[in-house]
């Protein structure tokens, strides 16, 4: 830095404070963002970050002295080009990367710009009364009549494809169409934590991803236990509960009277007691009373205990003291 003027020297010695001072450092894009916007988002930043902006020779500069105190800084180097700047903050990555994507906003398309995405105008009627500008309309494709005294568009039209230069005449017409299809904020390339250079790709996930990763595994991890009967802490009360079902159900076909069963054993009993006495053409008046008075024909089948599906669903209801209970009734 022999050669390099006193007011550089001073610059890329801030840039190498901020740099070393900050746990995480990033390069983020700048292309296309007015300077009153750039401002605006600066002061957003403010309470974290800083945003410093300069030309990039002296920003590659700042990191060679940087990551002589951070190794794995020079990481950064490869984002440097094109209109960008450096943001040292107090916070990690992906909570910085999710602070500047808020910071993006619809904008006006320029003559020559690629599309972001499809551009498509919808069929309907535009904010334009009948005039001359339904022939620009038509000039820039878009199938355009008089329909209920404006000017209205007769189907959805894609005017540019993603990945498409915008045709001037086109860039002219898009806003008073209202329609904004660039989008306009500090683009995060690339941030340095820890000795880590974390990629867009890597930042750009949504909120909640691993948790919910996490989550989903620990579910499966603990219903794979309770299946293969491995006993933990997570899954010891299920287990419990589940031998607790499967011995109610095999105590029920068994008839093996339980204080548990008892009462199912009874209804059971009874229900079979109907359905035979149904069956036989019984002639005992109680019986037969009792069955004129069933809201519906009885199954001459005898009923069957839940099936161990539908017992499944009742695992919460069953406590650990009930499951104990019944496990010493079955098995002495």
């Amino acid at each position: 830095m022999a050669h390099v003027a006193a007011w550089k020297k001073e610059l890329v010695k801030e840039l190498v404070k901020n740099m070393t001072e900050n746990p995480t450092v990033a390069i983020v894009d700048l292309h296309g963002i007015p300077g009153q916007q750039i401002q605006s988002m600066r002061a957003g930043l403010r309470e974290h970050s800083i945003l410093k902006m300069t030309k990039n020779n002296l920003l590659l500069l700042a990191i060679d002295e940087a990551s002589k105190l951070r190794p794995g800084l020079e990481g950064l180097k490869e984002f440097v080009g094109g209109q960008c700047a450096m943001v040292a903050t107090d916070i990690n990555p992906f909570r910085l990367f999710r602070q500047l994507e808020a910071t993006k906003t619809p904008a006006p398309a320029k003559a020559g710009e690629i599309a972001p995405i499809d551009i498509i105008v919808p069929k309907g009627p535009t904010p334009f009364g009948p005039g001359p500008i339904i022939g620009d309309l038509q000039k820039i494709g878009l199938p355009a009549a008089i329909e209920g005294g404006k000017i209205g568009i007769k189907k959805d039209t894609t005017l540019v494809k993603k990945g498409e230069p915008i045709p001037a005449p086109v860039a002219a017409m898009l806003p008073k169409l209202e329609i904004l299809p660039m989008i306009v904020g500090l683009d995060l390339r690339s941030a340095f934590e820890s000795g880590t250079i974390y990629r867009r790709d890597v930042l750009n996930i949504p909120e909640g991803y691993y948790l919910n990763m996490f989550a989903t595994a620990a579910f499966n991890a603990r219903a794979l236990g309770v299946a293969i009967v491995f006993p933990t802490k997570e899954t010891i009360v299920p287990l419990i509960a589940k031998a607790f079902r499967e011995s109610l159900g095999l105590s029920i076909s068994a008839a093996i009277p339980t204080r548990e069963n008892i009462e199912m054993l009874l209804a059971k009993a009874d229900s079979q007691m109907l359905a035979l006495a149904a069956a036989t053409g019984s002639t005992d008046e109680r019986v037969v009373a009792r069955l004129n008075s069933a809201p519906a024909p009885v199954s001459a089948a005898p009923a069957a205990p839940e099936k161990a599906e539908e017992i499944e669903e009742k695992d919460e209801q069953v406590s650990e003291e009930e499951a104990a209970a019944g496990l010493s009734a079955l098995f002495g």
